[in-house]
């Protein structure tokens, strides 16, 4: 006889909330339910091998769409802070050839305090 779980022992069994695990279940990142009428139960096997996400089990390269994703995400973070090390800069040039702080702010479009964080870092 196959032994059937709950929600809540499934949770259980995977060390999440009732909650988390139902989102796991809506996004199909945990078993479907067992068909049937009345309360929803799973199979205990396929819950106890299924590969389950959240820790110890990483999601980020699930497909070599969603790896090209990632990698492309990167570029851009590395990018990015290029450019934010090079916004800081121009912010400190600015500051030493006698522009005011408000005209760097506009010029950057950032708040004058963000000018001054950059100023004093």
């Amino acid at each position: 006889m196959t032994q059937t779980w709950t929600a809540r022992e499934c949770a259980q069994a995977w060390g999440v909330r009732e909650s988390t695990w139902a989102g796991y279940v809506s996004r199909g990142q945990a078993p479907a339910p067992l068909p049937g009428d009345g309360p929803r139960r799973w199979d205990a096997d396929t819950v106890r091998t299924y590969p389950r996400p959240g820790a110890g089990r990483s999601r980020a390269a699930a497909n070599p769409q969603a790896r090209a994703l990632l990698e492309e995400m990167a570029e851009v973070a590395a990018a990015l802070a290029r450019l934010r090390s090079r916004q800081r800069e121009l912010a400190r040039a600015g500051r030493d050839a006698g522009a005011e702080t408000r005209a760097i702010a506009r010029a950057s479009e950032v708040s004058p305090q963000t000018v001054y964080g950059w100023l004093q870092g």
